[in-house]
């Protein structure tokens, strides 16, 4: 298609992010009000390492996040020379401070650091981002844990929406440790905003597009710019827009924009799943300071 050319994208009912994630906040914020009112503050500790503009930016906006919903939010930045061994001293200072209830690692750290390992190093009581094995293991096993952000931010989305999952085919394009698998184990749980038959395909698999082609709810997952086209979408499926890739300051999405001639609805380019994504951290981070108080 020409880059020119309009597109119709009038068929699709769209489901922006934004009014699942202040619905989330607002919950977040009663919580946290009602902790301040027994003289606990929450919060939610950040550490960055390196000088990375866009790493920098996201940790902005969380703690600016946290400042509106009444959350501490310690943060300690490293320089970029960092060792591991000064890396795994401050998480062991935040695990130990009881007035750090959540801990966030901003991804990605620089090349010669070993992310896993210093995740590892979380207490799995404080991982915000619901990534540590413990707490995904938990998830597995059905026990409750933080969640994944994204995935439960996707879940979020499908309910607050009203689409019915439960019973319904979900094909999820991608299989990566941050999305593709927790969702699929996410989706697949006996619950009303669940209960799906999920099938995980990724793009080792030659006709992937055979199974999105089925799938009522389709969610892309593979981090590869439009990969999802119109013809492999069901029409009137529901689509979801889980993986992109940045290219520059430039956010390049998973789904194409044509599919919303096929879809019968569809997450926006912008301002989908992301939204929900941060807050579904910060439910994680007033999820895990009341466990410290109850």
């Amino acid at each position: 298609m020409s880059p020119t050319a309009s597109v119709d994208l009038s068929t699709a009912r769209l489901l922006p992010g934004a009014p699942v994630a202040e619905s989330i906040l607002a919950d977040v914020a009663t919580r946290v009000a009602a902790l301040r009112a027994r003289g606990v503050t929450p919060s939610l500790a950040t550490i960055l390492v390196g000088d990375d503009d866009a790493s920098a930016g996201y940790i902005r906006i969380k703690q600016r996040q946290a400042a509106e919903l009444g959350f501490a939010s310690p943060h300690e930045h490293l320089p970029a020379s960092a060792t591991q061994a000064d890396l795994h001293a401050v998480i062991d200072a935040f695990n130990a401070d009881p007035d750090v209830h959540a801990l966030l690692i901003q991804y990605p750290t620089p090349q010669h650091l070993d992310y896993d390992a210093a995740l590892q190093r979380v207490d799995p009581d404080k991982d915000v981002d619901g990534m540590h094995p413990l707490n995904l293991g938990r998830l597995a096993a059905g026990m409750p844990g933080p969640l994944p952000c994204t995935p439960a931010g996707i879940e979020a989305l499908l309910a607050h929406y009203e689409i019915p999952v439960s019973g319904r085919e979900v094909v999820i394009l991608g299989r990566g440790a941050t999305l593709g698998r927790p969702l699929a184990m996410l989706l697949a749980q006996k619950r009303p905003t669940a209960n799906a038959a999920v099938t995980v395909v990724h793009t080792g698999v030659p006709d992937w597009p055979r199974y999105t082609q089925r799938a009522d709810i389709l969610i892309a997952a593979a981090g590869v710019p439009g990969i999802i086209q119109p013809e492999h979408v069901k029409p009137g499926a529901v689509v979801v827009g889980g993986g992109v890739r940045y290219e520059g300051r430039r956010l390049l999405p998973d789904v194409a924009e044509e599919c919303a001639t096929v879809a019968g609805a569809i997450t926006p380019r912008v301002g989908g799943v992301g939204p929900t994504t941060v807050a579904m951290l910060f439910r994680n981070a007033i999820t895990a300071a009341e466990r410290r108080f109850t």
